[in-house]
Formats: structure tokens, C-alpha cells, sequence
């Protein structure tokens, strides 16, 4: 079985997802094109991956490829563009996220009738909102919920030297639906109370404007949180774990500020490597987290609710190892590669794909 997977650039979560499902789909031969490279780092696929958004291009790799299933992500336009350059294969139109719930719905709507002529299948992570949507635009089109899959061990806690200042972790990108400017005012009430709290920020500055770049610089200084900030830029995937490892044995946590996701990789990565992991309520991520028992949530724009949240999360032990244990327990259950190959190889056969 040959398959080619879709999106716009390597970066982020799709990035990971799609090296997580590689490492699933072993038995097929999983390929990527993504349409533009905006850094030099690329994590390594396990797999053939392309990067070009030239029509003459694109239609050499979907000829030499004779892909049996071609599954786009968020781009509708790929599937009547594929379909124009000869590709005859079938469609999986996947939904990881889509920004707002209203977003997704006016985007998905106006999108419709190409979804409807070309997709064989519709794809989301049990992200609530956009199977809601799914059922809702497109009811006679199959659609297929299941969790992405992490590679756990990849991600497994590595003891390292004991870090001698708690850590509060937070990745993303510098845009308004990340929310960095709540983890800043999270950060600088905290640090009122344990001066000696350390933020750590993990971020990729090739996706961010230049004004909302302007904002954050500004408001570090308004905060006066500069000393206890580090900034790190595209840390390999792989390096991860150990940023979690320390932040989880340091006494501090993963605070993930975003206003919407689909299926989040990062609390994943921390869940798997015992840190643990402080969230809002922002759809997708309530596969991963359950409030008390494999992380805590906090109520978006609130941000004292946040800091008592945080402190209980800091302070109260016996609660902390609970939460460390049940969130790596739950991934290796609920995300396992295994769990990821067995859902795919039914949607693959209900849509008369068996193994080549």
C-alpha cells in the first residue's frame, strides 16, 4: 500500500504527527510532500519526503508514486489540484484542528462542494468540535475519529541532574490563538510568589509576524519577567525529552495557553517524559488530559484560576506523582502505535484498500 500524506510546511504538530504515523504504518509505504520549507530544519521522516509546490513537480511524484490513498490535511484546493495533474487514487480529507470553532465551520461550508466531490473519507482525531461539524456538513461521507499515535519511548523520562529552580515549560508559536501573552502573565504572578521560578519558551520565529513579535518583546518588558526567561528556537523534536524530563523533576510543569486545538502533540510529549501538565479547556486536548488525574485545567483568561491551579499542581505531592503516573500510563494505552495501526487498517478496509 502506497501513501501520500499532505500539508503545508514541516513544522508543528502535522510535522510530528506525520513521523509518528510513519513509524505505525510500517507495513505501507507512507511518503510526505509538504508545499514550503520555512526553516532549515526538517525532522527525520523515516520516509521520502518532498517539498515543492510546482504543478510539473507534484505531478512526477504522484506519477512515479501510484499512490493507492493520498490524505490531505486542512488544504481542500490539494484534492481537485491532485485530481487536474492525473492523480486517480482516493481521498482522505483530514481536520487536526482548524483555528475557531466558527472559523472551521465558515471555512468547511464554503469548502463543501469540493469536499463532498472528492473525499472517499473524512478524518479527525477526536477533536470534538470538528466531528461535530463533520456530522453536520457531510453526513453521507464516511468519516473516521480515532487518537493520533506517539512512539512513547522516544519520548520516555530520562533522569537527568536535578534542575535547582522549578521550571514552567510552554511551546508554540508567537500568534494570538497560542495565547503566549496569558503564559506571560501566568509566569509574572508566580514568579511574585517563587521569585525563583524560571520560564522556558519553545518557539519557531519564522512563524510569526513582525507586530505580533513587536507585542511579545514589549510585553517581557512590561511584565519584567526578562530574567527568568529563556527563549529557544526549533529545538529538535528529539531533544524534547529532555526539556521535559528536567522541567517535570524541577517541581515545575507544561503550561499549554492555546484558545483552540485539534489533537495537541505537546502535552503528549510531556505526559510520556512525567512532566506534568497545566491546560486550557481548548477542545482537542481533552483526549489527552482528564482534570486531576493525567493533568489540570485551567479556565481560559483566568489567570488567578491558573495560578491556584499551578501552585496545587507545584505544591501538593502526592497529587503531582498521581497525575505523573496515570498521564504516562494513559498514552502508552490510548496513543500507542499499535492502537494508531489497528484504527488505520479499518479505515484503509472499509475503503476497499486492502494490503498490497
Amino acid at each position: 500500500m502506497k501513501i501520500l500524506f499532505v500539508f503545508y510546511v514541516p513544522s508543528g504538530g502535522l510535522e510530528t504527527l506525520n513521523r509518528q504515523r510513519r513509524a505505525a504504518l510500517k507495513e505501507h509505504q507512507c511518503e510526505f510532500l509538504y508545499y514550503r520549507q520555512e526553516r532549515s530544519l526538517i525532522n527525520d521522516h523515516g520516509a521520502p519526503v518532498y517539498i515543492t509546490n510546482e504543478d510539473e513537480r507534484i505531478k512526477q511524484i504522484l506519477d512515479e508514486g501510484s499512490y493507492d490513498l493520498v490524505v490531505v490535511t486542512s488544504d481542500v484546493g490539494t484534492m481537485p489540484r491532485f485530481r487536474k495533474l492525473g492523480y486517480k487514487g482516493k481521498f482522505i480529507y483530514e481536520i487536526q484542528g482548524f483555528g475557531a470553532k466558527e472559523y472551521a465551520r465558515r471555512v468547511l461550508t464554503h469548502a463543501k462542494p469540493m469536499i463532498v466531490q472528492h473525499a472517499n473519507g473524512l478524518l479527525t482525531p477526536r477533536t470534538p468540535y470538528v466531528m461535530e461539524i463533520f456530522n453536520d456538513l457531510f453526513p453521507t461521507i464516511p468519516k473516521y475519529n480515532f487518537n493520533n499515535c506517539l512512539d512513547w519511548p522516544m519520548y520516555a523520562y530520562k533522569p537527568l541532574p536535578k534542575h535547582p529552580r522549578p521550571i514552567i515549560g510552554w511551546i508554540g508559536r508567537i500568534e494570538d490563538n497560542k495565547n503566549w501573552s496569558e503564559f506571560l502573565k501566568i509566569g509574572q504572578k508566580l514568579i511574585q510568589d517563587h521569585p525563583a521560578i524560571e520560564l522556558y519558551m519553545f518557539e519557531d520565529p519564522t512563524l510569526s509576524t513582525t507586530a505580533e513579535r513587536e507585542k511579545f518583546q514589549a510585553l517581557i518588558k512590561e511584565l519584567n519577567v526578562e530574567n527568568h526567561l529563556t527563549i529557544f528556537e526549533n529545538v529538535p523534536n528529539s531533544e524534547m525529552r529532555d526539556y521535559f524530563s528536567k522541567i517535570g523533576d524541577s517541581g515545575g510543569f507544561f503550561c499549554m495557553t492555546s484558545k483552540t486545538e485539534g489533537a495537541p502533540y505537546s502535552p503528549l510529549e510531556a505526559m510520556a517524559s512525567r512532566c506534568p501538565v497545566l491546560t486550557t479547556d481548548c477542545y482537542g486536548v481533552r483526549t489527552a488530559v482528564t482534570h486531576n488525574q493525567t493533568g489540570k485545567y485551567y479556565q481560559i483568561g483566568n489567570i488567578d484560576d491558573a495560578v491556584k491551579e499551578a501552585k496545587e499542581l507545584m505544591s501538593n505531592l502526592p497529587l503531582r506523582e498521581k497525575i505523573r503516573q496515570q498521564a504516562l500510563t494513559h498514552v502508552q494505552t490510548n496513543f500507542s502505535l499499535e492502537r494508531y495501526h489497528m484504527n488505520f487498517s479499518i479505515m484503509l478496509q472499509s475503503l476497499g484498500l486492502g494490503k498490497k
